[in-house]
């Protein structure tokens, strides 16, 4: 077993544009090897990093993990790899496959019982962490190895089956979203009083970015990151805290009830608005606050920021950025959008989107249920196959679509 080199011996300016592949955490999924975000480095360099080299049918097990990837989750690295090496936090294991085959160690590490296991020993306070020597001392179930093969096929077959199940309900779900984006964007190109403004002449004050180097600590300033966005009233309860000193640092940003906080760097445009409970919390450098004219319905904007005329603009101030987009507060000010003059053609607006994104929760909600029911029987059928609770020759996972 050995991992990646660490620091300074592999950094993105070692990478080439072809070469030897460098395995990264994203590479490694559960049971699965994603091929995507493909890193090289060159040959030369390679040949000096041999000890941590991979080759096909290697094991690959992830040592870094958070809530979607688990710790501990590994897969098999595959026939068409070619040179590699793993990187940082991404270990490498050959087996004696006389008395543990490699692909059943892959799923197994990716049972339930197996993960609990991992779980109780990772460290870390935002992403779960494991070492070499945890690693080497994780307890597997070995049953005899045509057994282990057995399971393996089983698994592989059945697995596939349910993926093909949550790709079809993820495809649904990109569907839903294109269809509610077409009717926003009709709903504002089709009100009667509809004139082109600046989004700057909406604000109160100027949007601001947040704290730059947040330092959390137990009691404090609630802290708003871009995730929390998602759900913010329903994570009020459950945000990090930075110390009082440093948000006063920062009093441009502290929030008020109504302000709308939105993504301005990686994933741009989602957003929430502040709700009265967050009052005096404060926000991260990833997010911007924008405080409208009181006469300015900000669910309105909100709402704005799911059309294509704000997504286009947005990547069009941004695609000149090299590494994630960040989008700048004056290119914000200047985005153009469809607004209604009309004050009472704006609160029909404002229903009339409601009632649409209300239509569209629903139908998204069923099926992101379904994918969730899919991944409790993916992970159910990978523990009972593994710990020897079916027997894997007479199972069978019909009835999955039901």
């Amino acid at each position: 077993m050995t991992d990646g080199p660490f620091g300074s011996s592999l950094t993105s300016s070692h990478y080439s544009d072809e070469g030897a592949r460098v395995i990264r955490l994203g590479n490694i999924g559960a049971a699965r090897f994603k091929d995507a975000d493909a890193a090289f480095i060159s040959m030369s360099y390679f040949r000096e990093l041999r000890r941590h080299e991979v080759k096909a049918g290697d094991l690959l097990i992830a040592g870094l993990g958070d809530d979607r990837h688990p710790v501990g989750r590994a897969c098999i690295a595959p026939d068409r790899l070619g040179p590699a090496i793993v990187k940082a936090d991404c270990y490498r294991v050959r087996l004696d496959e006389n008395q543990l085959t490699h692909r059943f160690a892959a799923w197994a590490l990716g049972s339930s019982t197996v993960s609990d296991q991992v779980s109780a020993s990772t460290r870390g306070s935002t992403r779960s962490r494991i070492n070499l020597e945890v690693a080497r001392e994780i307890l597997l179930p070995v049953p005899p190895v045509e057994e282990q093969r057995r399971i393996a096929d089983f698994l592989d077959a059945e697995t596939a089956r349910i993926d093909s199940l949550d790709t079809s309900r993820s495809a649904q779900l990109n569907l839903l979203a294109e269809r509610e984006r077409a009717m926003l964007d009709r709903s504002f190109r089709e009100a009667r009083s509809a004139t082109r403004t600046r989004l700057k002449y909406l604000f109160s004050v100027r949007p601001r970015y947040g704290v730059l180097v947040p330092v959390f600590t137990d009691e404090g300033v609630p802290f708003i990151r871009v995730n929390d966005l998602l759900d913010l009233e329903g994570r009020a309860d459950g945000l990090r805290n930075i110390p009082s000193e440093l948000s006063a640092q920062y009093a441009r940003s502290v929030v008020q009830p109504g302000d709308l906080l939105m993504s301005v760097v990686g994933t741009l445009g989602r957003a929430a608005i502040a709700p009265a409970s967050l009052a005096g919390a404060n926000i991260a450098r990833a997010v911007c606050s924008m405080r409208f004219k009181p006469e300015v319905e900000v669910e309105l904007v909100k709402s704005w920021l799911g059309t294509s005329a704000f997504h286009k603009q947005a990547l069009v101030a941004t695609s000149t950025d090299t590494a994630q987009p960040t989008l700048g507060m004056e290119d914000l000010g200047n985005f153009a959008l469809t607004w209604p003059s009309d004050p009472q053609e704006r609160k029909h607006l404002v229903r009339e989107i409601a009632r649409i994104q209300d239509s569209m929760r629903r139908l998204s909600g069923k099926l992101e249920r379904q994918k969730s029911v899919l991944a409790e029987r993916r992970q159910a059928l990978i523990t009972a196959a593994v710990t020897g609770q079916i027997d894997v020759s007479t199972a069978s996972g019909r009835g999955i679509e039901e």
